[in-house]
């Protein structure tokens, strides 16, 4: 691995938009989130363009109010699946729910992508914040947030066993002696816990980065906790510098405190760059997008961290509701930034709602401006990398074409790939099998 600390890139695919008025924009097609070339065309300038990965993110529960993107899309590793098999090298990132999937499935599923696509798969870790997702999968009620992290804790922990079901060199294939595999080689898990009970072993063998690399976006206390001790890379939501600066240092100081050292986790900002030729022409990009904004659309996006909240019964006039503990079993930490802002800026209900529809983002200027502010964030002990959300369509080639060079220019960012898998892109080891480790130290 290089011994140059680089910027890392990826970019999440949001097909015809994270939020409800994305799609009315003129350059994206309304069916982009189930249309698989828009989802080609997107990986490959990014491969092209060097990035570590792409992301797709998911959520088991919708309902009318939910934006277009989400009422009508495809699963994340069905369509990374065929994704893989017009890449080479880019990373491929998809979510998946532990509150809702079985532990050998999800294990066998993330194995295959990874063999497919010569380990380059990550996994997204998420426990469901969304309580109506609940009653899609035969439960009244969604489990609450401190159970659905030990389930997910749990549920990490048995994906991973199982993926060290076979050993690297298992598989012998010797036709002469009829050896098809070393016996010894494989192991079973049998394991049983407070969620699971999953006897094992896998019928799929190791992928060339040993294991799936996991992603987390975790921000409660819990949250943090759980990915600083588990995830390879993390997704983090800034809102000014020095507070991400300040959830950077929170994180690696409790990664350390685990007995994590190396460069894990990585640390990547969402950032959605507002980006033109001049100032004056990204504040134009801003204000055609935030044209497009009814307040209606923006309470119902409002809504979603509180758990698909009805806002309808208040005031819009008035300041911010009090909402007590509502948001606290959704996406919590989503739900208490809403309401910190709102009373911080004494906000009323429509301008939160417009706020957080069209937020400003730090990223917003020329090619030159956006890339010192990465600059700024990546030397400055806030960031280890960054993740777009496209917010406008011609931001991210506008980000591909100027500011890439940019960082690259600089000696920031990659001019080519020098790893073939996810691990080695985010600059993180091979992960030995356990029994084989087990063995060497053993044998020493």
């Amino acid at each position: 691995m290089t011994s140059v600390r680089k910027l890392h890139l990826g970019v999440s695919i949001h097909g015809s938009g994270a939020t409800k008025y994305s799609w009315r924009q003129p350059c994206i097609e309304p069916n982009a989130s189930i249309n698989l070339k828009h989802y080609i065309s997107m990986t490959q300038r990014a491969e092209a363009a060097k990035f570590d990965f792409i992301f797709i993110g998911d959520s088991p529960y919708v309902t009318a109010d939910s934006a277009p993107h989400y009422l009508n899309r495809f699963e994340p590793l069905t369509v990374l699946s065929a994704l893989a098999t017009v890449t080479s090298r880019i990373g491929l990132v998809g979510t998946a729910t532990c509150s809702y999937t079985e532990p050998f499935t999800l294990a066998r599923q993330f194995a295959s992508l990874d063999l497919l696509s010569g380990g380059r798969a990550g996994w997204n870790v998420v426990s469901t914040g969304i309580e109506g997702a609940a009653q899609n999968y035969g439960r009244e009620k969604h489990y609450d947030h401190a159970e659905r992290y030990r389930r997910a804790a749990e549920h990490l922990a048995v994906v991973q066993g199982l993926w060290d079901s076979w050993e690297d060199d298992a598989f012998v294939y010797n036709k002469e002696s009829g050896e098809f595999f070393d016996k010894s080689k494989l192991h079973t898990l049998n394991h049983k816990g407070e969620f699971f009970s999953v006897k094992g072993p896998l019928n799929i063998r190791r992928s060339a980065q040993g294991q799936t690399a996991i992603f987390q976006a975790g921000a409660s206390d819990t949250g943090r906790d759980f990915a600083a001790r588990t995830a390879d890379a993390i997704f983090a939501a800034p809102e000014t510098f020095e507070e991400t600066q300040a959830f950077y240092a929170d994180v690696k100081r409790r990664a350390a405190s685990f007995g994590r050292g190396g460069a894990a986790p990585v640390i990547c900002p969402g950032i959605a760059p507002m980006i033109g030729s001049t100032e004056e022409e990204a504040e134009r990009l801003y204000r055609e997008l935030a044209a497009l904004v009814t307040v209606e659309d923006a309470l119902s996006q409002l809504s979603r961290p509180f758990g698909h909240y009805d806002f309808s019964g208040h005031d819009l006039d008035a300041p911010f509701p009090d909402l007590g503990e509502i948001g606290a079993n959704a996406y919590r930490s989503h739900s208490d930034r809403i309401k910190r802002i709102a009373k911080r800026d004494g906000l009323t209900l429509r301008e939160t709602a417009l706020y957080f529809a069209t937020p400003r983002d730090s990223f917003f200027g020329t090619p030159e401006k956006v890339a010192d502010i990465m600059q700024h964030w990546f030397e400055n002990g806030a960031a280890d990398g960054f993740i777009l959300g496209v917010g406008v369509a011609e931001c991210f080639d506008i980000f591909v074409e100027h500011v890439v060079p940019i960082l690259q220019k600089r000696g920031l960012f990659r001019s080519e790939y020098e790893h073939e898998t996810l691990r080695g892109h985010l600059g993180l080891p091979f992960v030995e099998n356990r029994y084989a480790k087990r063995r060497t130290v053993a044998a020493a």
